[in-house]
C-alpha cells in the first residue's frame, strides 16, 4: 500500500509515547438543575481544558477501546491565520510542540508538513480510544483531503475506510470567489474493523411523503415498485394479460421480477397497480408499513442537517452577546453522526472541540430519544469554559428570549484541567508524588492490563493491593514517606490466591530463585513502571 510521507513524519510516529503522561484535575461539576459545584456530578460527562493530544494520554487509563464514535473538527490548513476557529495550523502552541518535537528542521516546514506533524500522534491515540466496533467522523475540506485520506489509510487501516460524505454546508454562492464558490465540506468516516455498519436512520415526513394511496388500499399508503430486473431469471420471460386485455411482455434484455404465479397471486390480493386507468404495465406496490428505516446517504443536503448559516444563527440565539465562531457545526450536523454510530449508553469524544456542538448533539439526542450517552470534549484554548461548557450549560438549562426560547435538555457534566505529569525529571525517571498515590495506582493497574481500575474498598487483602486479572494479582507497595521493601513480612499479609504475582516495591529482599518458585515478578519503583 502506498504510504504518505512528510518533512519530520519520522519524528511524530512515536511521539504519542513520548507524552508525559498527565492526571486530569476536577475543577467543577456541573448540572441543569443546581448550577456549578465543587463536586463531581459522576455524570461521565467531561470537558476537559489543554492540549489535545495531553488530554488524550491522561483519557487513556478510562478509556482505551471504550469510545464508540468519535467526531473531530480539526483545522483546515488553509493557510487563513486570521480565522479564530479551524484554521490556527500556526497557533504559538503548535508552533511551540513542533518545535520541540521536530527540532530544527520544523523551521523549513511548509503548512502541510505542520499539520501532518500535527494529526499524526492525535489519529494515533484517538485509534487506541476507539473501540472495537467503534467509528470516527473527521470533517474536512478540499484544501487537506488529499493529505488526510492516506494519513487516516496508515492509522486505522484502508481496509477500514467506509465513506466520504458531502456536506452541504452554504446556503447561497459567494460572489466573491475567484474561482468556484465552495458549497460543500467533507466527513472522512473510517471504522476500527471493517465490519462496522451504520444504524438506519429514522423515516421522516419528507421520506413517508412520497408514499400515496390512490385506490384507497386498505393496507395503506404505497408506492409503485419497479417490476423488471436485468439479472436473467427461469420464470421471468412471459406474456402477461392486464385487466383490460392489453398485454405486456418486459422491454429487451430485461426480465419480470417475480414468476407468472407469483404476479397473478399479488394481482387477486390488490398488490399490483395497472394505473388509474387499468391500462398501465403492472407495478408491484410497496407499502409504507412494510418499509424499514433508511440506509444513510453520502450526500448530506442543508435542509436536513443544517448549513454553516444554521450555525451561526444557532450561536446567536445561544449566546446572546456576540460570538467569535465564524463556522461552528450546527447540531443537527452533529446529531445525524450520532444517530448513525450510537446507542444509548455510548460514549463520543471529540478532541477539537470548539464552541461545543458536540456535546449541544448529544444532550439533544438524549432527551429525544430518552438515551444516557456520554460526551468527552477537549479544548486546549482559553475559551473552553467561558465557550465551550458555558454553552453545555445554556443547552441545558434553556436559553431565549420568551418568542424564542428553547427548553434545556437537562443534563450534567464535569469540568477539568490538565494536572500535574505524574513523572518528573528529564527522562521522566522520576515518580511525581504531588500528583496523589491514588492516581499513581491508577496509571500503574492500566500499565499493566490495559482497564481501568476498580476501587474495591472492601477487600480483604492489605492495603497496596491493587486487584486481580486473568489470574495474576497486582500490588503496588509504595510509601510517600519511606522506602518500601518486598520480603518475607510483606508476603505473610498477602491474602489473595493467584497463579502469579506482581509487586512493585523501592526494593527487594527475596532470592532469584524463591521468586521463581512461588511465581513472583518484582518491579522496582520507579525504574520498571511502563511509559506508554
Amino acid at each position: 500500500m502506498p504510504t504518505l510521507n512528510w518533512i519530520g513524519k519520522e519524528k511524530v510516529v512515536n511521539h504519542h509515547r513520548d507524552v508525559p503522561f498527565r492526571v486530569l484535575e476536577h475543577k467543577y461539576g456541573f448540572t441543569a438543575e443546581e448550577g456549578e459545584s465543587s463536586e463531581a456530578t459522576g455524570s461521565g460527562n467531561m470537558i476537559i481544558h489543554g492540549d489535545n493530544l495531553e488530554a488524550l494520554k491522561a483519557l487513556l487509563p478510562e478509556y482505551e477501546g471504550k469510545v464508540k464514535c468519535i467526531y473531530i473538527d480539526p483545522p483546515y490548513n488553509t493557510g487563513n491565520e486570521g480565522w479564530v476557529y479551524n484554521d490556527n495550523v500556526n497557533d504559538p502552541k503548535i508552533r511551540k510542540w513542533l518545535g520541540d518535537v521536530v527540532g530544527r528542521q520544523g523551521d523549513d516546514l511548509s503548512r502541510h508538513d505542520k499539520w501532518l506533524c500535527m494529526m499524526y500522534p492525535r489519529l494515533m491515540l484517538l485509534y487506541k480510544l476507539l473501540a472495537r466496533d467503534g467509528v470516527i467522523f473527521v470533517s474536512i475540506d478540499d484544501n487537506a483531503l488529499s493529505y488526510l485520506l492516506p494519513l487516516m489509510n496508515e492509522v486505522f487501516g484502508a481496509g477500514n475506510f467506509v465513506t466520504n460524505v458531502i456536506w452541504e454546508k452554504a446556503d447561497s454562492p459567494r460572489n466573491s470567489a475567484r474561482q468556484f464558490s465552495t458549497d460543500h465540506d467533507y466527513i472522512v468516516v473510517f471504522s476500527k474493523n471493517s465490519d462496522w455498519t451504520p444504524y438506519k436512520l429514522p423515516r421522516d415526513e419528507k421520506s413517508n411523503s412520497i408514499y400515496t394511496n390512490p385506490d384507497n388500499d386498505p393496507r395503506g399508503p404505497w408506492i409503485p415498485g419497479d417490476p423488471y430486473a436485468n439479472k436473467p431469471y427461469s420464470k421471468g420471460e412471459y406474456t402477461i394479460k392486464g385487466p383490460t386485455g392489453r398485454t405486456f411482455q418486459p422491454p429487451k434484455g430485461r426480465f419480470w421480477r417475480i414468476s407468472e404465479e407469483k404476479l397473478k397471486e399479488l394481482d387477486s390480493d390488490g398488490r399490483i397497480w395497472w394505473g388509474p386507468n387499468n391500462s398501465a404495465r403492472p407495478s408491484i406496490k410497496r407499502y409504507l408499513n412494510e418499509v424499514s428505516d433508511l440506509v444513510p446517504r453520502t450526500l448530506w443536503k442543508k435542509d436536513e442537517v443544517g448549513s454553516n448559516r444554521t450555525s451561526k444563527n444557532e450561536m446567536r440565539a445561544i449566546f446572546a452577546e456576540t460570538s467569535s465562531f465564524d463556522t461552528p457545526k450546527p447540531s443537527l450536523l452533529i446529531e445525524r453522526i450520532l444517530r448513525l454510530s450510537t446507542k444509548e449508553n455510548d460514549i463520543i469524544l471529540d478532541s477539537f472541540a470548539g464552541s461545543g456542538t458536540t456535546a449541544h448533539a448529544v444532550v439533544s439526542l438524549n432527551k429525544s430519544d430518552g438515551g444516557n450517552r456520554k460526551f468527552i470534549l477537549v479544548e486546549m484554548e482559553d475559551y473552553a469554559n467561558s465557550t465551550t461548557a458555558e454553552r453545555v450549560k445554556r443547552v441545558a438549562i434553556g436559553y431565549g428570549d420568551k418568542k424564542k426560547a428553547v427548553e434545556g435538555t437537562g443534563g450534567s457534566f464535569d469540568y477539568f484541567e490538565l494536572g500535574a505529569p505524574l513523572f518528573s525529571g528529564d527522562n521522566q525517571e522520576y515518580l511525581n508524588e504531588a500528583v496523589g498515590v491514588e492516581k499513581i495506582r491508577q496509571y500503574i493497574w492500566y500499565s499493566e492490563t490495559r482497564t481501568p481500575l476498580i476501587q474495591n474498598p472492601s477487600s480483604s487483602d492489605n492495603q497496596y493491593y491493587l486487584g486481580s486479572k486473568e489470574a495474576t494479582a497486582y500490588y503496588f507497595v509504595y510509601d510517600k514517606k519511606a522506602l518500601t521493601t518486598l520480603d518475607y513480612e510483606f508476603l505473610a499479609t498477602i491474602k489473595t490466591r493467584a497463579g502469579q504475582y506482581v509487586i512493585y516495591a523501592d526494593n527487594c529482599l527475596l532470592s532469584k530463585e524463591y521468586m521463581a518458585k512461588h511465581n513472583i515478578i518484582f518491579k522496582k519503583i520507579p525504574r520498571d513502571i511502563t511509559r506508554f
